[in-house]
Formats: structure tokens, C-alpha cells, sequence
């Protein structure tokens, strides 16, 4: 596992940056925290390392973003309104789960049960001073025990 504190949203931006070329089409990234707590920043930066070019923004009411990149598609994926397995179904986010994508599911654990048992899990809670962030980042060979 890897952790990181962030100590302004631009680190954390950056952090995001780096953790992108760790990731591969058909990779999948569980991102975990409470408001407020930088998972919409560090996609963004995810999105930027990645090679994304257009402005990255929270998809909490379209739910889904995509975003062209030079491999295909990142996937950028808020479950945060959702509040049912039978929403989840209708939305048919595995079919992002494919070799041309790369899929940033924020509010992860709604859908864990729906997401591939062998994903990147990221997560993010509040420092002690008010723009810190601690993140944690676990591989997928690292999600059993």
C-alpha cells in the first residue's frame, strides 16, 4: 500500500498525475472518502497524466463522464446519488470495464459488489490541518486479506 498526504489541492492534483502511469486500459479505481475530501481532485489529475485535454468536472448529476484520451476512454463514474442496486443495473457501468477504458468510480463502495475483484482501491480522508488529505492507494494483487 501507498500513502500520501497531500497539504493543498494542488498536491493532491499531482498525486493523482502520478498514480496515472501506474494504470493500463482495462483498469479499474475504486476511489473512497467522505465530501469533500479530494477524490474529484485527484481524478482530475488521474485525467491529466492520463492525456485527457478537455476540463474534468464531478459527474455527481450527469453520474458518468467520459473523456477522450490517446488510449480511448477514461470513465469517470459519481455513484454518489445512487442508492440502489437496481439504479446501478440501468446505468450498465460494466461496460466501461473493457480493454479501451480506464473507469474512476467515486462513492466506490455503492457498487463494490459490481466492480472487478481486481482493482486499484483508493482512499481519502481529512488531514489535521484544513487542506490536508491523506490518501492511500492499494494495487489489486493487494485486495485480498
Amino acid at each position: 500500500m501507498k500513502e500520501i498526504l497531500s497539504r493543498s489541492a494542488e498536491e493532491t492534483v499531482s498525486a493523482g498525475k502520478a498514480f496515472a502511469g501506474t494504470l493500463r486500459p482495462g483498469d479499474v479505481v475504486a476511489l473512497t472518502g467522505t465530501l469533500g475530501s479530494g477524490k474529484t481532485r485527484f481524478v482530475a489529475g488521474v485525467c491529466a497524466g492520463l492525456g485527457v485535454s478537455v476540463p474534468v468536472s464531478s459527474p455527481t448529476f450527469t453520474i458518468i463522464n467520459e473523456y477522450p484520451a490517446p488510449f480511448g476512454v477514461v470513465a469517470h463514474i459519481d455513484m454518489y446519488r445512487i442508492s440502489t442496486l437496481g439504479e446501478v443495473a440501468e446505468l450498465g457501468i460494466e461496460e466501461y470495464f473493457n480493454d479501451g477504458c480506464i473507469c474512476l468510480v467515486e462513492w466506490a463502495e455503492v457498487v463494490s459488489g459490481v466492480l472487478p475483484p481486481l482493482r486499484y482501491q483508493v482512499s481519502f480522508a481529512h488531514g489535521d490541518a484544513e487542506n490536508e488529505r491523506a490518501i492511500r492507494i492499494r494495487g489489486p494483487r493487494e485486495q485480498a486479506g
